[in-house]
């Protein structure tokens, strides 16, 4: 046995010694990095290789309705080779944007609804194995279409014709269970949802909580 209790779970910055580090491939999105990292042994330490993700990170919004349903957008993406139904979501690319304004764009660029009310959801590592992409998913509500002719810029890609619909909250959780819905985002958000509503999301954190 460990000797550790539920107080323990909860995940804490540790950085082991990179005796070496090179840059592998540099991309628009990501690049990869290669590090010769010391990992502790019981007798010792042994070098080992590690490739990394270095990545921009992102943001994902839930939205919730009135009428306790959550907006998904259908996308075509290419690695996967799959048309997913997603949450609203995009890169943090621009330096210094806060997040919950990153969110706010991005709810209106991707599915054209702004919100009155915005708390922080969840944080998550979508593949902490590989990666250091993070990603903050925000809980939307009081949600309100904005007119075609009120919105300012012209959408593009993959943005220019997205589907959206309407999904009751228990519905979706339902179609995650079933396997209908992978996105990483709308998987996570639709279950944190959910669970939230147990206290009228009294637990959620406030819109500008401090990532760590």
């Amino acid at each position: 046995m460990s000797g550790l209790g539920p107080d323990d779970v909860r995940d804490r910055p540790e950085r082991w010694r990179v005796v070496e580090e090179t840059t592998a491939f540099k991309g628009h999105v990501f690049d990869v990095r290669r590090d010769r990292v010391e990992m502790p042994r019981g007798d010792g330490t042994e070098v080992v290789g590690r490739d990394v993700i270095e990545h921009l990170g992102s943001v994902g919004v839930i939205a919730l309705d009135d009428r306790d349903r959550v907006l998904l957008v259908r996308q075509y993406r290419h690695a996967v080779g799959r048309m997913l139904w997603e949450a609203p979501a995009g890169l943090r690319d621009v330096a210094g944007e806060p997040l919950h304004e990153l969110a706010r764009r991005e709810l209106l660029e991707e599915a054209g609804y702004r919100a009155e009310r915005w708390d922080t959801l969840v944080d998550v590592y979508p593949s902490s194995g590989m990666s250091d992409e993070r990603v903050r998913i925000f809980l939307a509500r009081g949600v309100t279409e904005v007119p075609a002719d009120e919105i300012d810029f012209e959408r593009i890609h993959e943005e220019a014709d997205m589907p959206v619909v309407w999904v009751p909250l228990d519905e979706a959780v339902r179609k995650v269970l079933a396997g209908d819905v992978h996105n990483m985002i709308a998987v996570t958000g639709v279950l944190a949802a959910h669970a939230a509503r147990a206290d009228g999301f009294a637990g959620l954190r406030p819109v500008d909580a401090p990532e760590d």
